[in-house]
């Protein structure tokens, strides 16, 4: 046996922060030798952060990142380790995984293939490496850059870093047929809802067709925004899974460690016929470093998935975990103290705060008191007790149109969840700016001609209220839209979109409801139900814009939104035309008619057309998943545009053939 303690150490970066980058690596690192940990695996471009995003254009951050690996050079001794960082070679950016080794950098593998779809725009940045290329760094003493394995100490290492292990010819299969012993794949793979079990797939898969040991890496947490990094390191070997490491942690770095037995891995290759060795290629690709691996690799403790990653109820879960994580490395990382929420009592601005307050809960129960204080240096005196009040005010902004029923709902949400709460009244301020307008204009504002104006009015005099609180408090305003709204348009600019940041902007209306009746029966684990929230759950969805007697219900104003949701993901999602929009949503709701079907369906063309404007304007949002709406980083749509009005005569006109 050829044993070998392995390790992926998953980090929380964030873009250009130099000292704190390099803080958590050597952190990391020290941790790994702690635990006997012989080689290593961190994330990619884990030196720099991964969102540098056009800063990787300016010669200052590679040469930082190089300056940075050498300086970290020391932190190696005795142990195998991989550092990610871009590299300029001949006016070319490439990434990179650098590979030192005994406190020695011995060489620097370059991504083949570019991550350029989604949230991701590496072509912008980086050129991918071509497969079979070397060179020579004599800058750095002649280290080799390129397609290049890596035989330390008779262990033969190659790399797949990240896109290059989603793609058909994924680099790993010439690395078997050299002889590969273990792979690692240095990654940032952003969060979506299930995407886990795609990559634990290709981890052992790539164990099993590959003969190997796999190590995968990844980053964690809220690095530039939007993408949230689950973590979750990976470790398998022969097609078995090894060890998987915890996600949605809310600490600087954490360690997902195995022992691989080598000559395990390479009998089992021997024994598969089908397997053809390389024996052609030229040992030029193969860099040989001196290395003396430890004889005697005691037993580690495997790391297996939380229980609630199996459960029933793991997308509800994995929302939970995902915002609250984003929204608490949001507010470090901006130095805000703490969030303002417009609670108008209905289920959007509720599940902004259920998650805020599930966000302190859940830091607060791993890192104790004194390790959140210590991530929020800037806020002091926060205990368990009262960190829901410090870090969150409420306020309810009533008029005239508005109802008890959700008035008091806000009132027993904050006090249920904890909230600085207030309640405040709009009417006179709607009041000031109707007179001001309709003398200005000569004649009264009158709800059967100026209805919209009559309702904006109302959601845009509430903005300022919530952002002084904000800057009083030196707090961040946090957005109520949903995807579904912002689909079609169905929210008032400055009004319910103030905000810094607009958390629930990437998930729909439907998902939100089923979440928030799923957290008054059940809820997370280690948080159990919040009974209170059915004064929300059971509501219908409305404005409260229109007078009361009118009983505005959202839904009424636009289609129900399980359909609407249905025409967003086969219109937006799958770029369908609406005549086969019309076809696959039709076999979804059969008992709705045909006519009905196509006046939802133009409804939806014309407004998603009509206010891509709005969704520019948005304040960023997490991504969640293939159904993100957010232009900036996922579905871009021109502001102007023909509106759909050849296709949806096109629909009408199959409608009355048939």
């Amino acid at each position: 046996m050829k044993r070998i303690h392995v390790a992926a150490a998953v980090l929380n970066q964030t873009p250009l922060d130099w000292i704190g980058n390099a803080a958590r690596i050597t952190d990391a690192l020290r941790g790994a030798r702690a635990q006997g940990a012989t080689l290593v695996c961190l994330p990619e471009l884990c030196i720099s952060g991964y969102g540098c995003e056009d800063a990787f254009l300016g010669a200052g951050v590679a040469r930082r990142s190089l300056a940075m690996l050498q300086a970290l050079l020391p932190e190696t001794a005795g142990m195998v380790v991989s550092l990610g960082l871009p590299l300029l070679y001949r006016n070319g950016l490439f990434n990179c995984a650098a590979l030192a080794v005994d406190g020695k950098l011995v060489g620097f593998v370059a991504k083949h293939h570019l991550a350029g779809d989604g949230v991701y725009y590496e072509p912008r940045w980086f050129k991918a490496w071509p497969v079979g290329a070397r060179a020579l760094l004599e800058d750095l003493g002649g280290v080799p850059l390129g397609d290049v394995l890596f035989d330390i100490g008779g262990v033969r290492v190659g790399f797949e870093i990240c896109e290059d292990a989603w793609v058909a010819s994924r680099p790993g299969a010439a690395l078997a047929a050299l002889g590969v012993d273990v792979i690692m794949n240095p990654s940032a793979s952003h969060f979506a809802f299930d995407k886990i079990d795609t990559r634990r797939r290709f981890v052992l898969e790539g164990s099993r067709a590959f003969g190997a040991s796999y190590v995968y890496a990844n980053h964690l947490g809220n690095d530039s925004g939007r993408i949230i990094w689950d973590g979750g390191g990976l470790i398998a070997s022969g097609g078995r899974m090894l060890a998987e490491g915890r996600r949605f942690g809310f600490e600087d770095w954490s360690l997902t460690s195995a022992i691989v037995d080598v000559e395990a891995t390479r009998m089992q290759q021997a024994r598969t016929g089908s397997f053809r060795p390389d024996l052609v290629t030229d040992d030029a690709q193969t860099v040989k470093v001196d290395f003396a691996w430890p004889e005697h690799v005691p037993a580690v403790p495997s790391a297996k998935a939380d229980a609630w990653e199996s459960g029933p109820s793991r997308k509800e879960e994995e929302f939970t975990r995902a915002v609250t994580l984003a929204l608490f490395d949001y507010m470090r990382k901006s130095a805000s103290r703490g969030f303002v929420v417009s609670l108008s009592g209905g289920a959007d601005s509720t599940a902004v705060v259920a998650l805020v307050a599930l966000m302190v809960r859940r830091a607060m129960r791993e890192l104790g008191s004194q390790g959140f204080q210590a991530k929020v240096p800037y806020m002091r005196g926060l205990t368990a007790e009262g960190a829901v009040r410090s870090l969150l005010l409420t306020a309810y902004q009533g008029g005239s149109n508005s109802s008890s029923v959700t008035r008091d709902a806000a009132r027993v949400v904050a006090q249920g969840f904890g909230s600085e709460h207030h309640e405040l009244e709009i009417d006179t301020m709607v009041s000031h700016y109707v007179g001001v307008v309709s003398q200005a204009l000569g004649r009264p504002l009158e709800w059967t001609t100026d209805d919209l104006a009559l309702q904006n009015i109302q959601a845009r005099v509430r903005g300022p209220s919530v952002w002084m609180f904000a800057n009083v408090r030196g707090a961040l305003l946090l957005a109520t839209s949903n995807r579904s709204e912002a689909a079609v348009g169905y929210s008032t600019m400055d009004g319910d979109t103030c905000g810094g940041l607009s958390p629930i902007a990437g998930i729909d209306k439907a998902f939100l409801r089923h979440w928030l009746a799923w957290l008054m029966r059940e809820g997370p684990e280690g948080d159990g139900a919040f009974a209170f929230l059915n004064a929300v759950v059971d509501q219908r969805s409305t404005p409260e814009l229109r007078p009361q007697q009118a009983k505005q219900v959202s839904e009424g104003d636009l289609m129900p939104f399980a359909v609407l949701d249905a025409i967003e993901r086969a219109a937006i999602r799958d770029k369908r035309e609406p005549a086969d929009v019309l076809a696959v949503v039709a076999e979804q709701f059969p008992s709705i008619s045909r006519e009905q079907l196509v006046d939802y369906i133009e409804r939806f063309f014309t407004l998603w057309s009509r206010n891509q404007w709005k969704r520019e304007r948005y304040a960023p949002s997490f991504h969640l998943d293939d159904e993100n709406l957010d232009p900036k980083t996922w579905c871009r749509f021109p502001i102007l545009s023909g509106g759909f009005k050849v296709e949806l005569a096109e629909l009408h006109g199959r409608t009355k053939a048939r």
